[in-house]
């Protein structure tokens, strides 16, 4: 992980709704709670437009983060994040604590390459299907990939990528996989599109019809 995400934290006394939209309004600050890691969930308060600003970039969604609260330093993944319903405004968010030696459970975004130059699709007139763009994996934080790359160089037509076919680093898992092969699910494949294959299905009944008559 090349990247560091420090969140400054401030103690968040006074709760619920009231205490949370003046938290909003007049402090500029969202209520947050951390938890887990065998402690007790402790209620913060973090800067809007700091959280806000760190979303744009898609590595803060994958990366444990460092919440600082009084002169403390934690190690946090986010779990949860709450928007409000028509602004752009974030309302709630959850940290987990996480520890070294556990294992932890994080959506990693798929970074598909070279797709435009595929055969299939750059010779062919393929077009890629995805079916996901992130994937549950397990690993210990510090295993934890910014993002997992699907090579799409080498995929041919009507082929279809399956979570099993990921090259995946050192120690981390698929959480998908490891409850069985069934939930091998596919990820992306590169076919013709609906249209074209109409054409050419009526193209071959047309010729057939030729055949036919002569």
């Amino acid at each position: 992980m090349s990247q560091e995400f420090v969140i400054e934290a401030f103690p968040r006394d006074d709760q619920g709704r009231g205490a949370s939209r003046r938290l909003r309004r007049e402090e500029r600050k969202i209520p947050a709670i951390i938890y887990g890691g065998g402690k007790d969930a402790t209620p913060v308060a973090i800067w809007h437009n700091e959280l806000k600003k760190a979303l744009e970039n898609e590595a803060f969604f994958s990366h444990v983060l460092t919440v600082e609260l009084n002169g403390k330093k934690e190690s946090v993944i986010l779990k949860d994040l709450q928007r409000h319903p028509y602004k752009p405004l974030l309302t709630h968010a959850d940290f987990l604590r996480v520890d070294k030696d556990h294992e932890i459970h994080v959506n990693v975004p798929l970074h598909f390459i070279n797709e435009e130059s595929a055969p299939a699709i750059k010779l062919h007139g393929g077009v890629a299907n995805h079916q996901i763009t992130e994937v549950e994996v397990i690993c210990l934080p510090q295993n934890l990939p910014e993002f997992i790359e699907v090579d799409m160089a080498t995929v041919e037509m009507d082929q279809v990528i399956h979570l099993s076919d990921l090259n995946l680093p050192k120690d981390v898992k698929i959480a998908a996989l490891v409850q069985g092969d069934d939930h091998d699910q596919p990820v992306v494949a590169i076919h013709k599109p609906r249209g074209i294959k109409a054409d050419e299905a009526e193209d071959a009944e047309d010729g057939e019809e030729g055949e036919a008559k002569e």
